[in-house]
C-alpha cells in the first residue's frame, strides 16, 4: 500500500475520504444548527469534524486532481428522493461512516494517527446517529401521538400531584399538562416556588415517559427545556408562539388556549399544535371567565385543521353535550384531579370519548 507505484493514488483517496467525511458532518451539523436546534449535538459535531480538519494534510490536498478523476459527479437516483430530513440526515452519517471506514483501511499504512482517529470518530458516530435520528423524528412521534389523544389532563396543585397523575396514566391518559400558576401552595401549603415546580415537573414528566404519554408545560418554557418536556401551552397573554418555537425547535409541540374562531386561525397560522376551546362552561380553573359554551365547540369542529381539545367544566355528565357539538377531544382538571379514583375517571372518561367516536363513525 505504501510502495512508491501506489502513494499518489492512496493520497488521493485519503483526502477524497476527508472531504466526504467533512462534509457530510457539516451538513448534519447545519441542520442540528438550524433545523432542530440543538446545540448539543450542534458541539459534538463540529468536534468531530475539527478533529478531522486537524488531520487533513497538506500532502493530501495537494494531491488532488478532479479532473481525472473518473468517477467525478457520478450521482445515484436514491439521491433524489431523499424528501425529508431525517433522510439526508440518515444518508450523510452513512456517507460519513463509509468514508471514515476508508481512511481507517487506507490509513495505517501511510498515516497511523488518521487511522485512529478514522476508528474513533466512526465509533463515536455510530451513537451520536441514534441521538440525531430520534431528533429528527421527535416532532412526527409527538404529533402521531398528539393526533391518538382524545382526553388531556391539566394538573392543579395538590399534595397527592404525583399518585393523581400516575393514577390517570394507568387509566389510560396519555396527555399531561402540569399546570402550576403564581400563587398556588406546594404540597407543604406554602406558595410555590420554581425549585418546587421544577421537582414536580420532572417526577411527572418521567411519570409519563414510562407509561408512553406526552407531557406538556403551561406556560413556562424554561422548566420544560429543563425537564425535556414534548412541548409547552400557552395562554393568550402568555409568549407569542413564534418566539416559543425558535426556544424549542421544531420537533416539540405548542398548544394554545382560544375562546374565540379568529383566535384558533391565527394559533393555526402561528404553526401551533394543537388548540384548548372554550371555557365551554363556567369553572373555577378561569375565575371571572366567561364562558363560550357550546356555538365555539361547533365552529372549532367545522374549522379547526388541526386537533382541538374541549375545556372548562366538562365531565362525564356534560360530555355528550360536547360531542354532540363535534368535540372528539376534552381537556379536564376536576373530573379526574378531584374524582375518588383517578384512574377509574379516566377510564370512564376515555370510554366514553371512544363510545361517541365509534357512534359518529357508524353514522357516517
Amino acid at each position: 500500500m505504501s510502495a512508491p507505484d501506489h502513494a499518489p493514488a492512496v493520497l488521493r483517496l485519503l483526502d477524497a475520504n476527508l472531504d466526504r467525511a467533512r462534509e457530510g458532518l457539516r451538513v448534519v451539523e447545519d441542520w442540528c444548527r438550524f433545523g432542530l436546534d440543538r446545540s448539543d449535538l450542534v458541539a459534538r459535531l463540529k468536534d468531530l469534524r475539527q478533529r478531522l480538519g486537524v488531520l487533513h494534510a497538506d500532502r493530501y490536498k495537494q494531491a488532488r486532481h478532479t479532473a481525472t478523476d473518473s468517477a467525478a459527479g457520478l450521482g445515484h437516483p436514491a439521491q433524489g428522493q431523499r424528501e425529508q430530513p431525517a433522510q439526508v440526515v440518515a444518508a450523510n452519517c452513512g456517507r460519513v461512516q463509509e468514508a471514515l471506514r476508508v481512511l481507517e483501511e487506507f490509513g495505517r499504512g501511510i498515516d497511523a494517527p488518521l487511522a485512529a482517529e478514522a476508528a474513533a470518530i466512526r465509533y463515536a458516530l455510530y451513537d451520536l446517529e441514534v441521538e440525531l435520528l430520534r431528533a429528527c423524528r421527535g416532532g412526527d412521534q409527538r404529533r402521531q401521538l398528539l393526533a391518538t389523544c382524545r382526553l388531556y389532563l391539566i394538573t392543579s396543585p395538590s399534595p397527592q400531584l404525583e399518585g393523581m397523575v400516575e393514577a390517570a396514566l394507568r387509566g389510560g391518559v396519555r396527555l399531561v399538562q402540569y399546570r402550576a400558576k403564581e400563587g398556588g401552595l406546594g404540597p407543604d401549603g406554602q406558595p410555590l416556588t420554581d425549585a418546587v415546580r421544577l421537582r414536580q415537573a420532572q417526577a411527572l414528566r418521567q411519570l409519563c415517559s414510562r407509561h408512553g404519554a406526552l407531557f406538556v408545560v403551561n406556560d413556562r418554557i424554561d422548566i420544560a427545556l429543563a425537564v425535556d418536556a414534548d412541548g409547552v401551552h400557552l395562554g393568550q397573554g402568555d409568549l407569542p408562539p413564534a418566539l416559543a418555537r425558535q426556544l424549542l425547535g421544531p420537533e416539540r409541540l405548542i398548544g394554545r388556549s382560544t375562546h374565540a374562531l379568529p383566535q384558533l386561525q391565527q394559533a393555526v397560522a402561528d404553526g401551533c399544535d394543537y388548540v384548548g376551546v372554550g371555557p365551554v362552561n363556567a369553572t373555577p380553573t378561569k375565575p371571572g371567565r366567561e364562558p363560550v359554551g357550546l356555538d365555539y365547540v361547533r365552529q372549532a369542529a367545522a374549522a379547526s385543521p388541526i386537533p382541538f381539545f374541549a375545556i372548562g367544566g366538562i365531565d362525564a355528565t356534560s360530555l355528550a353535550a360536547v360531542q354532540a357539538a363535534g368535540g372528539e377531544r376534552v381537556a379536564v382538571v376536576r373530573a379526574i384531579t378531584e374524582a375518588a379514583d383517578p384512574e377509574a375517571a379516566s377510564r370512564h372518561l376515555l370510554h366514553l370519548l371512544q363510545a361517541g367516536a365509534t357512534c359518529e363513525q357508524s353514522a357516517q
